[in-house]
């Protein structure tokens, strides 16, 4: 069986019961967020979509209900989302690969229009968080994606148009990528020194020492919060960088330096934002 290709459907930051926290401090950072989506499955979330992937903000439900397998998950980014058209055949694919996979899970979430409301429909393969400690890293199979990708929510002021790369900090980055290897293929992953680097689309995976993360966002980093292996930072791509300057020149914190802007994680959720051309 051929192994699936390595594209990012979208990334996730765990809020817990901050959404609506998070909704204002992410509008305030200039991305158009969703509406509130409430999943069947009993969290609730906004999406900050673009050309081919998104931005989740996953959060519990106004009653309290959470997902089993969020509720261990500190603030902070914590969900890497590859793209598939079958989740089953991903399933079986990591199954014969002899990695900890869980059983394919379908749910929905209702999508409001001026007229009427439509569920928009997902199928995800798991792979098992208490055996992956980098997060929870999954595939997801978009049932009905013109109810995700619409153009009315995929203009945002700050000029964001896609993401451009997730930074994993691991203390041993040869190591960890065995896991991306063993669903992609020995070929997807390049190892420059302590640094690997997997295409997934227009985006890229980055697997770092925590000394390099350390190193590259000074203040700006993340914090562990007690994780060995953990979701760093988010790039996202901007059609100007002047103009996103612009926009976000109030943000607290906020670090310009000549090709990018980076937001602190300690305003972003335990997540630091680069925004770059």
């Amino acid at each position: 069986m051929t192994p699936p290709s390595p594209v990012l459907d979208h990334v996730v930051i765990d809020v817990r019961d901050r959404v609506e926290e998070a909704m204002h401090c992410f509008t305030a950072l200039g991305f158009q967020l969703t509406p509130r989506g409430h999943h069947t499955l009993g969290s609730v979330n906004h999406l900050a979509t673009f050309a081919t992937d998104y931005l989740e903000l996953l959060g519990f439900g106004e009653s309290g209900a959470a997902r089993p397998e969020i509720v261990s998950f500190p603030i902070g980014l914590n969900g890497l989302v590859f793209k598939t058209t079958d989740a089953a055949a991903v399933h079986r694919q990591a199954e014969m690969a002899g990695l900890p996979v869980l059983p394919v899970q379908s749910f929905s979430r209702p999508v409001a229009f001026d007229s009427s409301t439509r569920d928009a429909r997902f199928r995800t393969t798991r792979l098992d968080p208490a055996k992956v400690a980098l997060g929870r890293v999954y595939f997801c199979e978009h049932r009905t994606p013109e109810l995700v990708w619409r153009p009315e929510w995929q203009s945002h002021p700050n000029g964001a148009c896609g993401i451009a790369r997730v930074v994993v900090a691991t203390a041993d980055p040869q190591r960890t990528v065995s896991l991306f290897r063993g669903l992609f293929g020995n070929h997807t992953v390049a190892v420059d020194g302590e640094r690997c680097v997997m295409a997934a689309g227009p985006a890229q995976v980055e697997l770092m020492t925590p000394a390099a993360v350390a190193a590259e966002f000074g203040d700006a980093a993340s914090k562990p919060a007690g994780r060995a292996e953990y979701m760093a930072a988010l790039g996202i791509k901007v059609l100007s960088l002047a103009s996103t300057t612009d926009r976000l020149r109030a943000v607290p914190g906020l670090h310009a330096e000549a090709r990018r802007l980076v937001v602190p994680a300690g305003i972003a959720f335990n997540t630091t934002v680069v925004f770059a051309e």
